[in-house]
């Protein structure tokens, strides 16, 4: 999984990188708000967003609402890191739209087990996306039979929409995913190879 770094602080950005390597992840690196931006907002972007709070050009609390405006359909599991530890500062950037957060400085287990718990999210949302766009593909080729058939008392034929007689197997094929296997059945068997059928009742 790839995880964003945005922080301006060389040491900090380094050190957190350092970690997140060691633990398998791949990781990008951001020196401030707009670069972070920029990558969240590029054709690949990464799964994941650990954010410094304060940083050039645009804070980490800007730069989760505009990523949380681009309404995209994976949106990434971002983690904001601030040394502000009043309530107020941390409820307005889980307002924004942060999945958690971590207080500077920050102790590595706490760190790898905030990750872990994203990664197990980000995962889910693309399980789930999946699951979506295989009922959705489903969905597409289901054709269903509703309301009421008018088919011909005699011949068995059905009266399309546009006033057409059709054989019934062709009318369900049309309008449903049910396909047909033909055989004869034991009356019509009688009726129209007597000869056969009383061979099999010898």
């Amino acid at each position: 999984m790839r995880i964003l770094i945005a922080e301006d602080d060389l040491t900090s950005r380094n050190m957190l990188a350092l970690i997140l390597r060691k633990n398998g992840y791949e990781v990008i690196e951001a020196a401030d708000g707009k670069e972070a931006l920029e990558k969240f907002q590029s054709f690949d972007p990464p799964e994941m967003g650990i954010l410094d709070w304060m940083m050039p050009n645009i804070d980490g609390v800007e730069v989760i609402r505009r990523v949380r405006a681009l309404k995209s359909p994976s949106a990434p599991y971002l983690i904001m890191l601030t040394s502000k530890d009043e309530k107020e500062d941390i409820v307005l950037g889980l307002d924004a739209g942060a999945n958690d957060y971590l207080s500077k400085p920050f102790n590595v287990r706490e760190l790898r087990a905030r990750v872990a718990v994203g990664q197990r999210m980000v995962e889910m949302q693309s399980a789930l996306m999946t699951k979506i766009r295989e009922l959705d593909s489903a969905l597409k080729e289901i054709k269903t039979l509703s309301g009421i058939v008018p088919i011909c008392a005699g011949c068995k034929k059905i009266r399309d929409d546009a006033g057409y007689w059709q054989q019934v197997e062709a009318y369900i094929h049309k309008h449903t995913t049910a396909r047909f296997s033909h055989g004869i059945c034991p009356d019509c068997m009688s009726q129209y190879y007597p000869e056969v059928f009383c061979e099999q009742d010898e």
